[in-house]
């Protein structure tokens, strides 16, 4: 996955859609983690979005090394536990730090 910014917008909106960066605050506040239900759960009680979406997101996240996963053993089998690699004001200098990389390529 590839992060797409929206000059349009301000702050963290302009790399995630509302529902994205409700889940990222929910990670956040996590210790040590949560399952991918139990963000579902809190994120669907201010947005509409399907569960599938937030596992996408998810593990789009982890995919780009802005959230870590831990397998665990559970009912069922095994699932990931979702904790964050950054804070909020961590992950605004790792995004910084990445456009203005990009940027000094041209």
């Amino acid at each position: 996955m590839n992060l797409k910014m929206d000059l349009g917008q301000d702050g963290l909106k302009m790399f995630f859609r509302d529902y994205e960066l409700e889940t990222l605050k929910i990670v956040w506040r996590s210790n040590p983690g949560m399952i991918s239900r139990e963000v579902w759960e809190q994120v669907n009680q201010s947005h509409f979005i399907s569960r599938a979406s937030i596992i996408n997101f998810l593990n789009d996240m982890v995919e780009l090394g802005l959230l870590k996963a831990s397998e665990e053993t559970g009912k069922g089998g095994y699932r990931s536990r979702y904790s964050p690699m950054y804070d909020e004001a961590e992950l605004k200098q790792f995004l910084t730090d990445s456009v203005k990389a990009k940027l000094d390529q041209l």
